[in-house]
């Protein structure tokens, strides 16, 4: 993966954070009976008729591209709470609100491979492009705000796709500050070409018996 070949890169494609957010966990109601599935990243069902069940964001997807579930979208994906959040974002500039750390990616996914199972499909995606358009603006924002003095920051709530996008830029912002300001930069003169400074004690006497 890009970020892990290129340690002074630590960024990753749209793709491979998408494939992150794959193993986020979705509810899905099975329209088949089917025995528990046993894998190494854990066991998932028994699957049985308009049950719902939890399952992986691949196996999901899985399951209803051959038309054997319907997928529930998270109710964070609901008008009426993108609204609220959309609201409480405006009104918070300096504040982000708590959304699922891959809340783009799992939209994304659903959109794509689940909308028929998204209820009022086209004002959900509107709101969460412009929550992301908001979000993203309070991150350029902030951007402008670092300094020299600048040791460390902090920013809370941010989503994955988020800290893929600063977190290259303030790497090397923090390190370039702290280079220019590190006490070991600023020049001291060179020393040890001269010679230790002898004190003066008078003329020497000759101890010699005679």
């Amino acid at each position: 993966m890009a970020g892990q070949s290129d340690p002074h890169l630590s960024i990753f494609s749209s793709a491979e954070v998408e494939f992150l957010a794959e193993d986020e966990m979705v509810e899905i109601v099975p329209n088949i009976s089917m025995d528990p599935l046993n894998l190494l990243c854990g066991n998932f069902g028994p699957f049985r008729p308009q049950i719902a069940t939890e399952v992986p964001m691949w196996l999901a997807m899985a399951l209803k591209k051959r038309g054997k579930c319907t997928i529930r979208p998270p109710e964070w994906m609901s008008v009426g709470k993108l609204t609220q959040v959309l609201e409480a974002e405006r009104d918070s500039p300096r504040e982000f609100q708590p959304l699922p750390f891959h809340y783009v990616e799992i939209s994304r996914l659903l959109f794509d491979h689940a909308r028929e199972d998204i209820p009022d499909v086209y004002m959900v995606r509107s709101l969460i492009e412009d929550i992301r358009d908001v979000r993203f603006h309070k991150v350029e924002s902030g951007l402008e705000t670092i300094a020299a003095r600048t040791h460390a920051v902090k920013l809370k709530n941010l989503s994955a796709m988020e800290v893929n996008i600063v977190r290259p830029f303030f790497v090397r912002a923090l390190q370039a500050f702290y280079k220019h300001d590190s006490p070991q930069m600023i020049h001291q003169p060179d020393t040890s070409s001269r010679r230790p400074q002898v004190a003066d004690r008078g003329p020497r006497r000759d101890l010699r018996p005679r």
